[in-house]
C-alpha cells in the first residue's frame, strides 16, 4: 500500500458523495492497495473448487485477479470507476480478463443480480457511513445453495495509525455475524473469530494486524 492510506481516518462530511470520494482517493496515486490477495480469502478460496464468486468492493482488483488466476469466474463490484479501470488494466496484463466481469455499483442503493458459490466482502469498513446491516444481508442472499459467504473486517486499528483500539468501527466477529442475520436452519457458521497477520507500516516497520473473520455456508 502507499503511504496515503493512513491519512483518511478523519471522517469526511456525512453528505459526501461516495463515488466522488473513492474516485478522488484512488486518483491520488497510481495504486493505493498492495495488489496482493487478502490472505484469509486465499486460504478459504484455495480450499474450494473454483466456481462463481462475487467480490464486493473489489478496489483495484488484487483479490479478483488472484481468484480468476485460480480458475474462478469473478464478478467484481466497486463504486469507483477509477478503481475498475485499474482492475481492467491489471486483469488484461495478468491474462485473466475473460474470467472477470467488472460492475460499477453502489451497494447502498441495491445489489448485483445472480447467485454465487462464494461471496467475498473484504475490509468493507469505509471512512464513509456504510452500514453493514444494509450490505451484508443481501450479500448472504446472493450465495447459492452449498455456497459460502466470507466477511473479513479489520479487528483493530493498525499499531501505527494512532487510533484508539476501542474505536467503534471495529466490530467483534459476533457483531458482524449478528449484522448478517442468518437463519440458523439454512446456514452453518464455519468460522467466527480472529486472524492475525504481519504487515509493514508507512514507516517501513512491521506490525501485527488483527482481522475479524466470518465464514458461513448456505445449506
Amino acid at each position: 500500500m502507499t503511504g496515503h492510506h493512513h491519512q483518511h481516518h478523519q471522517n469526511p462530511p456525512a453528505d459526501t458523495d461516495p463515488a466522488h470520494f473513492w474516485d478522488e482517493r484512488y486518483g491520488q496515486s497510481d495504486r493505493i492497495w498492495s495488489g496482493r490477495v487478502n490472505p484469509v480469502l486465499a486460504d478459504v478460496a484455495g480450499a474450494l473448487p473454483p466456481g462463481t464468486v462475487l467480490d464486493l468492493g473489489c478496489g483495484e482488483g488484487g483479490d479478483a485477479i488472484w481468484l480468476a488466476g485460480q480458475g474462478w469466474q469473478v464478478t467484481a463490484v466497486d463504486i469507483s470507476a477509477v478503481a475498475l479501470e485499474r482492475l481492467a488494466v491489471e486483469a488484461a496484463r495478468a491474462g485473466v480478463a475473460d474470467r472477470i466481469t467488472a460492475v460499477r455499483h453502489d451497494l447502498t442503493q441495491g445489489f448485483p443480480a445472480g447467485r454465487f458459490d462464494l461471496v467475498s466482502a473484504q475490509f468493507f469498513q469505509s471512512p464513509l457511513v456504510l452500514p453493514r446491516e444494509k450490505v451484508l444481508p443481501p450479500a448472504a442472499e446472493a450465495v447459492a445453495p452449498g455456497g459460502r459467504l466470507l466477511v473479513v473486517e479489520h479487528g483493530a486499528p493498525p499499531p501505527w495509525s494512532g487510533l484508539d483500539a476501542d474505536d467503534p468501527r471495529f466490530a467483534t466477529p459476533e457483531e458482524i455475524l449478528a449484522a448478517i442475520d442468518l437463519d440458523p436452519d439454512r446456514w452453518e457458521t464455519e468460522r467466527c473469530g480472529p486472524a492475525r497477520r504481519t504487515a509493514t507500516g508507512p514507516d517501513g516497520h512491521p506490525g501485527e494486524l488483527l482481522d475479524h473473520v466470518v465464514l458461513a455456508r448456505r445449506r
